[in-house]
């Protein structure tokens, strides 16, 4: 919960702090106990390097996905291991390396682990592939991931889950995600259009996500107006969940209506873009 509505520079501190010492309390856990205080750790661990992506930091939040994997591996989960090739692609995801993003998402799709962390692997297999216009591929991948996560094996597991719990469907909303890079804005902003609808209204942080790509879709089919309206119900609580990955949308946006500077919508969304553009403290 703190994740989706605080600034992730003031958790970062107190999150690093608490990672460590629940670690260190996990490697002096009697062997009876030892393996779930570690895997605690790793859940704190992979929390961390989130945030530290999302304040910005990419080698802290590489940094700290390692750690969540090695400490994992203590705790006798491989599984979750295998989760942190998934955090690790969405780094190079943000920094378009697609090729990277599409080697370490296939990494975690081997036979032995969970359906829900080879669902979501594919799923960032996917975005590396549209990333570089590679409809088959993206496709392709995205059908894998609706059937992983759909059977009865991802949805009836007793452990918490892995990965968003914020967005009902994972595998329609990276959907629409890849048809805006595949060039495919209307279907895109089709899609999000009706994913987002589903998004809980406390998840300021997953609706400002994946609400600056609908509204960069609907601005790339054309839809300035709504593309504007859109945004600007968003910039007003970015403040509250500033996010260097969602930073990178609004940048997106910022361009795509720079091709409109005609419209009246745009020079009054200008101001308040421009606000959460300038260099920050994330």
């Amino acid at each position: 919960m703190l994740g989706q509505t605080t600034a992730p520079k003031v958790l970062l501190p107190l999150l690093e702090t608490q990672t460590r010492t629940v670690a260190g309390l996990a490697a002096d856990t009697p062997s009876a106990t030892r393996s779930s205080a570690f895997l605690l750790a790793s859940r704190f661990a992979e929390f961390t390097g989130w945030m530290a992506q999302e304040a910005g930091d990419s080698s802290a939040a590489l940094g700290w996905t390692g750690e969540a994997a090695e400490l994992a591996r203590a705790g006798g989960d491989p599984h979750l291991a295998s989760y942190a090739l998934v955090r690790r692609a969405l780094v190079t995801l943000y920094s378009g390396d697609a090729p990277g993003t599409v080697a370490l998402a296939r990494r975690a799709q081997s036979g032995e682990l969970p359906p829900r962390i080879r669902g979501l692997a594919a799923q960032r297999e996917a975005q590396g592939h549209a990333l570089v216009g590679d409809e088959r591929g993206c496709l392709r991948s995205l059908d894998r991931a609706r059937g992983l996560l759909d059977s009865d094996d991802a949805r009836s597991g007793t452990e918490p889950v892995i990965g968003t719990t914020h967005v009902s469907d994972p595998a329609a909303m990276t959907t629409g995600w890849c048809l805006h890079d595949l060039g495919r804005p209307k279907a895109a902003a089709e899609v999000l259009d009706r994913e987002c609808r589903r998004l809980p209204p406390h998840a300021l942080r997953t609706r400002a996500r994946y609400g600056f790509r609908r509204s960069l879709a609907h601005a790339a089919s054309g839809e300035v107006e709504h593309a504007c309206a859109i945004a600007g119900e968003l910039l007003a609580v970015m403040p509250a969940v500033p996010s260097a990955t969602v930073n990178s949308d609004v940048r997106r946006l910022a361009r795509e209506l720079s091709r409109f500077r005609s419209s009246r919508a745009v020079r009054d969304l200008q101001p308040a873009l421009a606000r959460v553009l300038a260099p920050a403290h994330f």
